[in-house]
């Protein structure tokens, strides 16, 4: 190319990376989770409390076929197992809140996030206060 060519092509070549860039400026975000996270999240969530609940049935279980159904051992295996149950529902509802916080438009994602944390805050405090006033 020749330089009296460049020099004509020159502001052509600039007005179309500027068009780019403005262009680029004013779209609208995407949300970065979809309504498919959310129901993944909510699945995952219900498989963990799932999971917790077998694993309360069989120390329970356990602790009764070593020690008597009657012993101090199944009664805490029953306290532990009601917390971790309370813990597995606290996290998957924390998850699956954050998830649908990032469904949301960015302006309105932190304040979401921080509800969604306030909320599990208070379960897991509300799950230590169940378990320590079961333990007495």
């Amino acid at each position: 190319m020749q330089p009296q060519e460049w020099i004509r092509l020159a502001p052509t070549a600039a007005v179309l990376v500027m068009l780019g860039i403005c262009g680029g400026c004013h779209r609208k975000p995407t949300p970065v989770a979809t309504p498919a996270d959310v129901a993944a999240a909510q699945q995952e969530a219900q498989h963990e409390v799932e999971q917790a609940q077998v694993e309360a049935r069989k120390d329970v279980k356990s602790a009764a076929k070593v020690m008597g159904v009657d012993s101090t051992d199944v009664a805490r295996a029953r306290v532990t197992g009601a917390f971790d149950l309370a813990m597995a529902h606290a996290d998957g509802d924390h998850k699956v809140a954050i998830e649908k916080c990032m469904t949301l438009e960015p302006s309105a994602q932190q304040s979401c996030k921080d509800k969604a944390d306030i909320d599990y805050q208070s379960a897991v405090a509300k799950a230590k206060a169940i378990r320590v006033s079961q333990q007495q």
